[in-house]
């Protein structure tokens, strides 16, 4: 664990060093700012205390900005030539998926943190939900580990970040949209593991408070498959 952490800080720093974790963050925040507060359908148009408007701009932000998250991780170091030097080092491929998976996660987790002011404020405008806003803070990130290991999957199998970046996309594309277009016109046995895999189905359910194991399951799968896919991507080329 000790090694993984080292892992960690090490892409952590060099998030804060480059462009990209603050690019992340100011544009995550001006989003998801601009929609909680001044478009048509802001927290004033509602007219209730809820920070659904929010959870329902961040679903998408960061199912855009995730892949340009992760299109890098594994796609340039095996581009220039760093991620040969890196498999020589005394860690396992293991450490290495789960060290960038987890300071993605970590930079996500902060994005988020930054918000914790439009909760505040919403909650002084009138009896807000607390138990609907901690769930649904729980389903971004939830939905972001999910895509994040996606991601590092995606970059883990190419040279390109480019490639990296659309094919993260286009994976993501049938969790978040495709799943849930054919399970409504599916019906049966095929409609209800369509709609199993739809992605939106499960953050839906969290953000409305419902905790349910079924979905903490579906999105530690997801998570799981695709960092041993990482790792499998990474073992393959010492071969």
């Amino acid at each position: 664990m000790r090694k993984i952490w080292i892992l960690t800080k090490r892409e952590l720093r060099s998030f804060f060093n480059s462009l990209m974790a603050y690019i992340l963050l100011v544009a995550f925040l001006g989003f998801s700012g601009f929609f909680t507060w001044i478009s048509g359908s802001d927290v004033f148009m509602v007219g209730q205390a809820s920070l659904q408007s929010f959870f329902g701009i961040a679903y998408w932000t960061l199912f855009f900005f995730i892949p340009g998250l992760t299109m890098g991780l594994l796609a340039e170091e095996t581009r220039s030539g760093t991620i040969e030097l890196l498999l020589t080092k005394p860690i396992t491929d293991w450490q290495i998926v789960a060290g960038k998976f987890l300071s993605s996660w970590i930079l996500i987790a902060i994005a988020l943190l930054f918000t914790l002011p439009y909760y505040i404020t919403v909650s002084t405008l009138g009896d807000i939900d607390h138990g609907a806003v901690i769930s649904g803070y729980l389903g971004l990130l939830l939905m972001s580990g999910a895509y994040i290991a996606v991601g590092l999957f995606a970059s883990s199998i190419s040279k390109n970040q480019i490639v990296g970046f659309l094919l993260a996309l286009l994976i993501g594309i049938f969790f978040h949209i495709l799943f849930g277009i054919l399970a409504g016109n599916a019906s049966g046995i095929i409609g209800n593991i369509l709609n199993y895999l739809s992605l939106s189905t499960h953050f839906e359910s969290i953000a409305r408070g419902v905790i349910d194991s079924k979905d903490l399951i579906y999105f530690f799968s997801i998570m799981a498959l695709g960092l041993l896919g990482a790792e499998y991507s990474l073992t393959r080329r010492k071969f």
